[in-house]
């Protein structure tokens, strides 16, 4: 995409870049009561190298004038901003909720047309670290909604609709992925008292994920059935690499050379010998006589899809092993082509370290659906990485997001095959059974207490671990069929 490069890179406050103009016919006008102000943060220091690719910009929201046909009480009215194509409304406190509707509508940067209302997703915080770990505890985080994809666009409205209470106008929305569509039925919730109940210091993030890389731009591979990689993909990429990206890249060094973008797949007989090399001390006698692992996967490196390595904490953190995996969606729609899956990651990324003050993308892998796999959170494919994606089961699992919401949608039958492949060797690793239960330790949420043994299926669904929708009605009845071909790829 044409982003705007590097000198204005960062988080930049909406002032000095968003020019209000005339609402467009579909827009909606109205008159009521105006709301308090709320508070805004300090708009974050601009990075300062040139050659960041990206940027986030960040526009408080303001008061809108009662509208009863709508019922927003905060939010933006239309306006020209720079180019950006995911956006997310984000607020101070992380253990806040935002009790009602967020809707959008954006303007094509190619053709000058507004979009419909798209509802965003107002419960993802469930995604994150552990209460009381140091991520969750760095003083840094901060709650949002989960992001929305949008493609190229310069424009933006935005409006908040608050619950008057459970059961009551516009509390009536399923937690769980919105689907982009068209106008949304408006809600009247009756009394601006109702934004009483937003938290504080809402404000809309715009996300620009930089200009393409070399992973982009080449979908032949990523939708060819199974995802194969193409030959020679694995090479390491040219160009001067900074400290931060030979470490990440280097955490993969037993499995490919440094600076590789696409690790390639292997047969069965290569995966169990590149088992014994990788965990040979570990496995039991058992497990050497007759290993149960699927064939590793091709999987896109961070250097494959563009991670800027200076975004993310230096170091790496560990978990001990994976016993489960945990299967998630995006919730960010589903209109994107496979080739733009790199941009999109790369505006995942950004959104949860700069945007919600995560220490590196919150997920493990992800998937897209013409089933290419992508590495997450740094630290290495092969190693027991702790990510942010189960709050409380981050310890001994790993975390895979399939790109898109799939609450209405049925996701692809190459995202569910890929799942089941990574699953199958990732576990394989660990020598777990994808049929089978296994016992876990809750590090706090809402459904099980801190501290509390839990038995949960080897591969789950964030709905198992947190009261919560995800990963979509419809790819979580899909889980029973990842199961069943994991273990299959995994011989039993």
């Amino acid at each position: 995409m044409r982003g705007i490069l590097a000198s204005s890179i960062g988080v930049t406050c909406a002032a000095a870049l968003a020019l209000p103009l005339a609402p467009p016919a579909a827009a909606s006008a109205g008159s009521g009561v105006p709301v308090a102000g709320v508070a805004t943060r300090t708009a974050e220091t601009a990075d300062a190298r040139v050659d960041v690719p990206g940027s986030t910009q960040s526009l408080p929201l303001q008061s809108l004038t009662h509208d009863r046909a709508s019922g927003a009480v905060l939010g933006l009215k239309p306006r020209t901003v720079r180019t950006f194509s995911l956006l997310g409304v984000v607020w101070d406190d992380p253990s806040a909720d935002l009790h009602g509707r967020v809707q959008v509508r954006t303007r094509a940067a190619g053709t000058g047309e507004w979009s419909g209302w798209q509802d965003v997703e107002t419960h993802y915080t469930e995604h994150g670290a552990d209460p009381d770990s140091p991520e969750a505890a760095s003083g840094r985080v901060r709650g949002a909604t989960a992001p929305l994809w949008v493609g190229e666009s310069d424009g933006v409205e935005v409006r908040v609709l608050p619950e008057t209470g459970a059961g009551g106008p516009g509390g009536a929305v399923e937690r769980g992925a919105p689907e982009p569509q068209g106008d949304v039925d408006p809600v009247d919730v009756g009394s601006g008292e109702a934004s009483a109940a937003l938290p504080a210091g809402l404000r809309l993030d715009l996300v620009d994920p930089g200009e393409e890389g070399a992973a982009e731009g080449a979908e032949s591979a990523g939708s060819a059935e199974g995802a194969e990689s193409a030959e020679g993909a694995e090479g390491p990429r040219t160009g001067v690499m900074t400290a931060a990206a030979k470490a990440a890249s280097a955490a993969n060094s037993a499995l490919v050379p440094l600076g590789a973008v696409e690790i390639p797949s292997l047969t069965a007989e290569e995966t169990r010998e590149e088992l014994t090399a990788l965990r040979g001390a570990d496995l039991t006698e058992q497990q050497r006589a007759k290993p149960y692992i699927g064939p590793r996967p091709a999987i896109v490196t961070r250097r494959g899809w563009g991670a800027d390595e200076s975004l993310r904490e230096k170091s790496f953190v560990y978990t001990s092993k994976v016993k489960a995996a945990f299967v998630h969606h995006t919730a960010s729609g589903n209109n994107y082509s496979c080739s733009q899956a790199p941009s999109l990651i790369r505006g995942y990324y950004r959104y949860h370290t700069r945007s919600l003050g995560w220490r590196d993308i919150g997920y493990n892998f992800l998937v897209d659906k013409c089933g290419r796999i992508y590495e997450g959170r740094a630290g290495g494919v092969a190693k027991p990485v702790k990510g942010a994606h189960t709050m409380g089961f981050n310890t001994n699992t790993t975390g895979i997001a399939v790109i898109g919401s799939y609450g209405s949608k049925k996701p692809s039958s190459k995202a569910v095959k890929a799942v089941a492949r990574l699953t199958a060797w990732k576990l394989g690793l660990h020598g777990m059974n994808p049929k089978k239960k296994t016992s876990l330790t809750s590090g706090g949420g809402n459904l099980y207490a801190k501290g509390r043994k839990v038995k949960m299926k080897v591969i789950s669904g964030h709905r198992d671990g947190f009261n919560t929708s995800c990963p979509g009605g419809k790819l979580y009845k899909k889980l029973s069929s990842v199961r069943s071909k994991a273990a299959k790829y995994q011989g039993r």
